[in-house]
C-alpha cells in the first residue's frame, strides 16, 4: 500500500470517528442518579448519632456514655443526663446516686421500662418507682372522650406550651401510657388516648419521664417535632447521652456475629462424645462355663464374699479355722489362757509367739489397705498349713 493511500484511510476513519462523536453530543441526556449505600458505619454503632450531632449545630455540648460510673464527673447544675439505654440490672444504690444527682441541680430523662402490676404493688423499674409514676398499656384505658375522638392527629402527642397557639407534635409510641396517681407531675404531653411525657421537680433538678426514645433515634428524629422536644428538653445545659449500659455477654456477642461458627463448634463438640463413646475393638464374649475350673469358683466365692461381708469376715473365719486345727490336735486347747494357746501354737508351728499373737488378734474396724489384707491372710493361711 502507498503512503498516499494510508493518509487517505486515516483521515476518513478520523472524520467517521469526529461524525459519532458529533451525534452522540447530541443524543445524550444528561443526568443525576443517587446511590443509597445505607447508614453509615457510625450511624450503625450509634443509633442516636443524628441526635448528637443536632443537639452539637445547636451550640449544645454533647457526650456519650455507657455506665453510669460517669455520674461523679457531670456537674448536676446546667447538666442533662438522658438514660435511653436498658436499665435492667439498675441496682438501689445507683437509684439514689441518681436522685442525689438530681436535688443537686440535675435534670434527668429516663424512659420507663415496665408495666404496673397491681398485684405486687410495683413496676420492677426501680427508678420508675422511685418517682412514683406508672406505665401500662393505652389499650386497657377507659374509651376517650367524644372531643378526644375529633383529634385530627390522634396518633401524635401534643406538647403545649405557653405564649404558643399551636402545639408542637411529637412521635411517641402510643401503646403504653403514663399515669400519676399522687399528681406530683407539673407538665405532661398526651396523645389522643395517653399520656407518653411527664415532668416532675425534684429539689433544684428536675425529672422527665417518657414512654419510649425511639422518636430520637437516626430513623425517626427528622419527623414531626421530634428534633424540637429534645432541644427543648435540654436546653441551656450540656448533654451526657447514655445507652447501652447493659453490655452484652460473651455468647450473645458470638449467636449474633458468628451464629455459623458456634454450630460448628456444638457439631465437633458432639462428635467427640460420640467418637469417645465408641468401644475399641468388638465385645468379649462370656467365658464358657464348661472351661471354668475349681479355682475360679473358689476366687469367685471368695470375691462375693470380701464385698458383701468385708474384710474383718474373711480374717475371722481364717482365724476361727487355725483355732479349731489347733484343738484337733492338743486336745484341752480350748481350756488354756490366750497366752498359753499362743505358745502352743508357737511349738505346733515353729513360728515365733509375736507372729501368732499378731495374726490372731482382734483386727480394728477401720478398712485395711489391699497390701496389709494380703499380708494377713498370707499369715494366716501359714499358721492353717502349718497345723
Amino acid at each position: 500500500m502507498s503512503r498516499h493511500a494510508g493518509w487517505l484511510i486515516g483521515a476518513v476513519l478520523a472524520a467517521l470517528v469526529c461524525a459519532f462523536g458529533f451525534y452522540l453530543s447530541n443524543k445524550a441526556v444528561p443526568y443525576e442518579e443517587v446511590v443509597e449505600h445505607g447508614p453509615s458505619p457510625q450511624a450503625q454503632a450509634n443509633p442516636y448519632l443524628a441526635a448528637e450531632l443536632f443537639l452539637r449545630q445547636r451550640g449544645i455540648n454533647v457526650e456519650h456514655a455507657n455506665s453510669l460510673e460517669v455520674l461523679p464527673t457531670l456537674e448536676p447544675r446546667q447538666h442533662s443526663l438522658l438514660l435511653l439505654g436498658e436499665r435492667t440490672h439498675m441496682t438501689p444504690r445507683e437509684v439514689e446516686q441518681l436522685m442525689n444527682w438530681t436535688r443537686a441541680g440535675g435534670r434527668l430523662l429516663f424512659v420507663a421500662e415496665a408495666l404496673w402490676d397491681d398485684s405486687t404493688g410495683s413496676s420492677g423499674d426501680l427508678l420508675l418507682d422511685r418517682v412514683r409514676l406508672r406505665q401500662s398499656l393505652s389499650k386497657d384505658l377507659k374509651e376517650p372522650a367524644p372531643e378526644l375522638i375529633k383529634d385530627r392527629y390522634p396518633e401524635l402527642t401534643k406538647l403545649y406550651l405557653e405564649d404558643e397557639e399551636a402545639p408542637a407534635y411529637v412521635g411517641f409510641d402510643t401503646d403504653f401510657h403514663l399515669e400519676d396517681p399522687h399528681d406530683l407531675a407539673q407538665a405532661w404531653a398526651n396523645s389522643a388516648s395517653s399520656t407518653h411525657m411527664m415532668q416532675l421537680t425534684l429539689g433544684l433538678g428536675s425529672i422527665t419521664v417518657i414512654t419510649d426514645a425511639e422518636l430520637w433515634k437516626n430513623d425517626a428524629i427528622d419527623q414531626f417535632d421530634n428534633a424540637w422536644l429534645l432541644w427543648y428538653l435540654s436546653a441551656d445545659t450540656d448533654v451526657t447521652l447514655l445507652f447501652n449500659t447493659d453490655h452484652d455477654d460473651l455468647l450473645t456477642l458470638l449467636l449474633r456475629y458468628f451464629p455459623q461458627a458456634l454450630v460448628a463448634l456444638l457439631a465437633l463438640i458432639a462428635l467427640w462424645f460420640w467418637r469417645s463413646a465408641v468401644r475399641h475393638g468388638p465385645l468379649q464374649a462370656p467365658a464358657s462355663q464348661a472351661r471354668r475350673q475349681l479355682e475360679e469358683h473358689v476366687q469367685a466365692g471368695a470375691g462375693f464374699h470380701l464385698r458383701h461381708n468385708g474384710q474383718q469376715h474373711l480374717l475371722h473365719a481364717l482365724q476361727q479355722d487355725v483355732l479349731r486345727r489347733a484343738r484337733h490336735l492338743h486336745p484341752g486347747f480350748e481350756q488354756l489362757a490366750v497366752a498359753e494357746q499362743w505358745q502352743v501354737l508357737a511349738r505346733l508351728t515353729r513360728q515365733p509367739t509375736r507372729a501368732i499373737s499378731q495374726a490372731l488378734s482382734p483386727r480394728p474396724k477401720q478398712r485395711m489397705s489391699s497390701a496389709e489384707f494380703c499380708r494377713q491372710v498370707a499369715h494366716l493361711q501359714n499358721l492353717r498349713n502349718a497345723l
